[in-house]
Order: structure tokens, then sequence, then C-alpha cells
């Protein structure tokens, strides 16, 4: 018998439908960047060494999120495809396998990590005081990351389904935690030890697995019409490997951006530790900028998955130029913003001058380009949700290793400073691929994609 599905998203407003689930998508969204930002703060008052430290691990730590990326877009991909045309027995099958490979590939991922974190904070050039505090950090986070993939995957099972409520609830209690935690650890209050960097990672650790927990329990519960009952972890190879052929090309462009952020860091720490820092911090307000984008994109993705799946490709065609639309409008604002308040911005987490002037001249020169990272994001995810995530893979690897990386190399000898011209590189590739995207968009090959081997009616 199949269960009742409450968040139905193939009628309706679709402006609604979208607010529906991008609002509390954009609040989990934030919180999640509030957490990583509540650790700069105070991990900001051990040094500038401790901040570039926070940053070189960051960056090696997105290596991790190609493989749960993959997960996550079948998970989404196909759980709103089997939601949208009614058969929610096997949206249910499809979380609980996606959950089985998220606990598995994370455990695996996060020993690997564990054993390179030394070698790969000596390949990003970065000085003895710089690598030690980053090792110290990655560690901790390495072991622990299977409950961020957990996390991630449960979390894309409910969106799939049309439910951003109860992850933007686990993400709140998550904060809750890290708040709470980050200076306990860190400064060795009330009787804990002082584990400077390494109290940050804990703190991240537990908080992320509480969330996870939580997010397991409701799916148990049958949460949105999935019901993840214990049966239903068990492997199903044919399930596991549709969901790897949708997703295997979302890894791949995954992989292909955290690689070229290890080179875009290694270029930038031949800098010196205060342009590390002031990247650092600049890419973290870059990513709270950007999370309107992922937001409206991953709702595009659920609202084209459900109508293709119940046969209305126009309806998924109209909610994803919506939803561009909207974060367009967005970025502009926030691109006026960063013009306006860079250096302020930069000096609330290093006062260093040096760090402000880096980190402002990131923020200024790279945020009129956030208009054209509207288009790349949101319709690239709304691409990914019918199931055309080798496409995209396509666009980002040619975007990224095609142009910026080459053109980082170049500038960065000619750009006085060095640090300029790798920001005029990301600027340059970000209008690159928004054109890509959109452009293959607009040819509409999207509407008759099939999704693995569903054969549901598009």
């Amino acid at each position: 018998m199949q269960q009742r599905n409450t968040n139905d998203l193939t009628t309706g407003n679709i402006f609604t439908c979208l607010l529906k689930l991008a609002g509390p998508m954009f609040a989990g969204a934030m919180l999640q960047n509030f957490q990583s930002l509540v650790d700069l703060f105070w991990v900001g008052k051990l040094g500038s060494s401790a901040v570039a430290a926070l940053a070189m691990s960051g960056t090696i730590l997105m290596l991790l999120f190609p493989v749960v990326m993959g997960a996550a877009t079948g998970t989404v991909a196909m759980v709103s495809r089997f939601v949208g045309a009614g058969r929610l027995d096997e949206a249910s099958d499809t979380a609980g396998q996606s959950l089985l490979v998220a606990l598995l590939i994370g455990v695996g991922t996060g020993l690997i990590g564990w054993f390179f974190a030394d070698g790969l904070c000596r390949l990003l050039g970065a000085d003895e005081s710089v690598s030690r505090l980053a090792r110290n950090y990655l560690g901790i986070s390495f072991l622990g990351c299977f409950t961020i993939f957990v996390l991630f995957i449960g979390n894309s099972a409910l969106q799939g389904a049309g439910n951003t409520i109860l992850p933007m609830f686990a993400m709140l209690l998550a904060n809750i935690i890290n708040i709470v935690l980050d200076p306990i650890l860190i400064y060795g209050l009330m009787g804990f030890p002082c584990l400077g960097v390494r109290g940050a990672a804990w703190a991240t650790v537990i908080s992320q697995a509480v969330a996870a927990g939580l997010i397991v329990v409701f799916l148990s519960r049958g949460v949105s019409g999935l019901h993840v009952r214990a049966n239903r972890w068990r492997l199903q190879p044919t399930l596991v490997w549709t969901l790897m052929r949708i997703g295997i090309p979302s890894s791949g462009q995954m992989l292909s951006r955290g690689l070229m952020a290890l080179i875009l860091m290694r270029i930038v720490a031949l800098c010196g530790t205060a342009a590390i820092a002031g990247y650092g911090i600049g890419m973290r307000f870059h990513m709270i900028i950007l999370m309107p984008a992922f937001v409206l994109g991953n709702a595009a993705a659920t609202m084209v998955g459900q109508n293709l799946g119940a046969g209305r490709p126009d309806r998924s065609k109209s909610a994803a130029w919506l939803a561009t639309g909207i974060d367009v409008v967005i970025m502009a604002a926030s691109a006026a913003l960063m013009l306006a308040f860079a250096p302020l911005f930069v000096r609330l987490f290093d006062a260093n001058p040096e760090v402000v002037s880096v980190g402002a001249s990131y923020l200024r020169t790279v945020s009129p380009f956030y208009v054209f990272v509207a288009l790349a994001i949101v319709l690239g995810r709304a691409l990914d949700g019918a199931g055309q995530t080798m496409a995209t893979m396509i666009f980002t690897v040619t975007s990224l290793w095609g142009l910026q990386v080459p053109l980082a190399i170049l500038l960065s000898r000619i750009a006085q400073p060095a640090t300029q011209g790798i920001w005029w590189a990301i600027g340059i590739a970000m209008t690159v691929h928004a054109l890509m995207v959109a452009g293959w968009f607009l040819t509409g090959r999207w509407k008759a994609h099939p999704v693995g081997v569903l054969r549901l009616p598009v």
C-alpha cells in the first residue's frame, strides 16, 4: 500500500511551492554556515595562523563532498520522481539505500582522509605552524565525517519528498549544540581540557552527529510518506546502481571543484599566510552569499523532479526560471553590500591589515559576478533534478580546469598584487560557466531525459 504524501508540488501556485521549499531550506543553510562562522569567530581569537589552518582544513574537507553530493543528487532526483508519480514505497526504498551508502562511504572516506591529512597539508605549502594546526583539526573532522554524510543524505531524501522543515529544525539543534560546545572545548571551560582548534572540530562533529541521528529517527517514523524502516537499509544492488548512475557525474563535478580549490589554495599560499587567511575569510562570506542560489537550486531540482514524474515538464521549466530570477535579484543586492562594506566584514574575524586588504579585494572583485552564479547554480541544479548530471559535470570541468586554473596561474604572474589576478580568473570562469548551463537549459532536452531505469512518464 502506498503511503500518503502531504508535500505534493505538482499542483498549485509555483511561487508558493518554491517558497514552501526554499524558506526552510534557506534557514537550514544559513544555520549550517553560521555554525562555520561560529568556529571561525572563536578560532580567530587564537591568531592568524589558526584562521589560516581553518581555511586550509576547509579546503581539504571539501574533497569529502563530491562523494556525498553524488548520492544526494541521485537521492533527490529519484525520490522526487517517485513521489511525483505516487510511488512512495519505492521512494522509501531509495531513501534507505541512500542512507546505507552514505554511512558506508562516510566511514571509508573518513579513514582514508585521516591517513592522508598530513600529506595534504604539506602539499598545500603552508608553513609548519599552520600545517600543524590544520592536521589537528583534520584528524578529528575526517574520523567523524560519516555524521555529515548521513545528515546530508537524510536531508536530501526529505527534500525530494518536499519536506524541508524537519532538516531546518535538525540544523537549528546542531547550531545550538555547536555554539555551546565551541568556547568550552576550544578554551577548556567548565573543567574541560583546552583543545584549541581540535575543540572546534569536536564541537562540529558532535553537533552534526546529533542532527543526523534526529533525521534518521524522523525517516524511520514515516514522515512525508517515507518509511525508512530497518529492512530498507538492507543492500539492494540494482537500486544502488541506479543511484550511482545518476550520482557519479555529480560526484565528478564536485570532485573537480574540490581539486580545483586545492590548486587555487596552493596558488594563494604562494602569496603568504596573510593571503591564505584573507582568502579563507572571503570564501566564508562567499559561501554565505551563494546560499540562496544553492537553496533555490535545490528547490528547483525538487520541483523539476516531482513535476517530471507527474508528467508536467512545462511546470518544471517555469519553476526553474522563476527560481533563477529570484536569485538574480538576491545576488545583485549581495554584490552591492560586499562592494560597500567588504573591509568591515573581513575585520570582524581578523584585524590584521594585510588580511583585511586581501579579503576585501577578493570580495570586491568577485562580487559583481554573483549574478552569473545565479544562472549556473540554479539552472544547473534544475538539470540535476531532471537527471542530466553528465551535462552539468562537463560544464563545470570545462569552466574550472579549462579556464579558471590556467587563468589563475597566468594572471597571478601578471597582476599586482598577484592575488588580484586570481580573483579575476574566478570571476571570468563564473561567467563562462553560467552561459554554458543556461544555453543547455534553453535547448529543453532535459524534459525527456529518463532517470536511471525508473521508466516514469515524462
